[in-house]
């Protein structure tokens, strides 16, 4: 039994100096260097509630997805049966899901339709020798929604770990909407501009064989748009548009970029975005570029153009840059956003609330004082109520606190002001335990059985209702981590590190004191 004891000493020992380990960085800061490299230096972690920062909510349109791929599908369409030299007049997109083929008098359609057996993600739902109706299927629709929610999530979080943000929250809410909270960001308004941003890329020639006067005036020629580039006066702030025409087929997009990285121009010590293509969009701007030597290329970004630079030459490594009037900030943002991708569907901001850092150190101040006063009074009274027995409950609660905070450090979890009730709450659970621990250990002395006896019968009879209870309180807590979102979150994740130290400290830490009194010095009476 000693033996035993022995070891039982040792596991809480041991417990204790890792949850002290894990403590060190958020109490002694700055850590020395030789404590970097052994041991861990994350601190505990404050929610958004607690150190303040942005909430925002965005709603994808995924409306705009659906038509994005059936635009993107009728492109597809048109190329395929060029290249196939098939007769037709035009194929384009309606409304969100559907794609109409019109084909010229006298042609035969058997072989558009042959070419679009292929396209399993659509059904023919008409066909006659002038017209073929195509339509996205309800389960490709469904797909493309769920992809975009999916997608843009994980696309908005690259762009914010980019950005250097640090204890993000971002998660899907709902089946449209992404929960995106950022603690401590000092420019709300630029984390907006980069999160916002659909990043979309495209490389388009200038129409050089028309007049862009003429199309100014309203006489636009097909196949041509109006697109503007705007430059910002860096002194007045006034913005100036020049206008292009620019033909309305798209040659390259940026889903095809590799890498994108600032750099400065050397003659005008202006910084720019580089990019890089990968394999397959290297070959496309290689046979851009040879085709096209001595025209203009438009890079244009979100509908702005950024350059229309003139083609020198065939560019074979995949290799162009987007020049503008960029501060560094504009520059670094902007190849950020190429860098983690284009949003697969544009955003719109539902909510967004700001949490000031001033207000967030008032809540930790309550939230402090709230748990030191619940402690002290659970303390007073377990020692008013249990005597010597009540301070052995009252080393395992502070024991308790420890596990948590250290618990909360480690797992990277942010303690948040919901979190800061469950803790409260787990104060009162963490002694609960005990209660029932201790009424049995009374019961067993008053119908005379011996110091040692009682210990140990009230201990194993206390044992199945303490998990039972604790048992049943965490499945609880699961639920509510799993379906909750935001601060039901963090209360539930407070609460489930809880219950679990708190069965430790109370059932194994306690009995290891009792046993302690009780098997080593030999006491022949228990204050309780």
């Amino acid at each position: 039994m000693q033996k035993n004891l022995k070891l039982r000493a040792l596991l809480v020992t041991g417990v204790l100096v890792v949850a002290l380990v894990y403590l060190v960085p958020t109490f002694a800061s700055p850590l020395p260097s030789w404590w970097v490299k052994i041991f861990p230096e994350d601190t505990l972690r404050l929610g958004l509630d607690l150190k303040g920062g942005m909430h925002l909510v965005l709603g994808v349109q995924l409306d705009k997805a659906v038509e994005t791929t059936t635009e993107r599908v009728a492109q597809e369409v048109k190329n395929t049966l060029k290249r196939r030299r098939l007769r037709f007049t035009s194929v384009e997109r309606e409304g969100l899901t559907d794609i109409v083929i019109t084909m010229p008098p006298g042609a035969d359609p058997a072989g558009v339709k042959s070419e679009l057996e292929d396209l399993v993600t659509f059904n023919r739902i008409s066909d006659s020798p002038e017209e073929i109706r195509l339509r996205m299927v309800n389960d490709e629709v469904r797909r493309i929604k769920r992809y975009a929610v999916d997608q843009g999530k994980e696309t908005i979080r690259n762009r914010v770990d980019q950005f250097g943000v640090s204890e993000t929250t971002i998660a899907k809410q709902g089946n449209d909407r992404i929960l995106v909270e950022l603690p401590g960001i000092k420019d709300p308004k630029r984390a907006i501009e980069l999160i916002g941003k659909t990043a979309q890329l495209e490389f388009k020639m200038l129409d050089e064989e028309n007049s862009l006067d003429e199309a100014l005036q309203g006489n636009l020629p097909p196949g041509s748009e109006i697109l503007y580039q705007r430059e910002v006066d860096p002194v007045t702030g006034s913005i100036n548009k020049t206008p292009f025409l620019v033909q309305n087929r798209t040659l390259l997009t940026g889903d095809l970029l590799a890498d994108a990285k600032v750099e400065i121009d050397t003659r005008y010590n202006q910084p720019h975005v580089s990019i890089e293509f990968d394999r397959k969009g290297a070959r496309l701007f290689s046979t851009i570029t040879e085709e096209n030597v001595k025209k203009r290329l438009a890079i244009i970004l979100d509908g702005n153009v950024y350059s229309a630079p003139v083609i020198q030459e065939k560019i074979p490594n995949g290799r162009a840059r987007i020049t503008g009037q960029f501060t560094m900030d504009q520059a670094r943002d902007l190849a950020i956003v190429l860098r983690a991708g284009a949003l697969p569907a544009p955003v719109e901001i539902l909510e967004n609330r700001t949490v000031g850092p001033s207000l967030g150190a008032d809540l930790v101040r309550r939230g402090i004082i709230s748990i030191i006063i619940g402690g002290l009074l659970v303390i007073a009274f377990m020692i008013f109520y249990y005597r010597l027995s009540g301070v052995i409950a009252d080393v395992a609660l502070i024991l308790n606190m420890i596990l948590i905070m250290a618990a909360l450090a480690g797992f990277k979890a942010a303690l948040t002001l919901p979190g800061i009730a469950g803790l409260v709450l787990t104060v009162g659970i963490a002694v609960d335990a005990n209660v029932l621990i201790f009424e049995r250990i009374r019961e067993e002395l008053r119908i005379g059985r011996g110091v040692g006896a009682a210990v140990e019968s009230g201990y194993s009879k206390a044992f199945s209702t303490i998990l039972d209870a604790n048992v049943t309180t965490l499945i609880a807590a699961v639920v509510l981590w799993v379906e909750g979102t935001g601060p039901v979150r963090g209360f539930a994740v407070t609460l489930s590190i809880g219950i679990v130290a708190s069965m430790f400290t109370a059932i194994v830490v306690t009995r290891v004191i009792f046993d302690y009194f009780v098997l080593t010095r030999k006491v022949g009476k228990l204050s309780i």
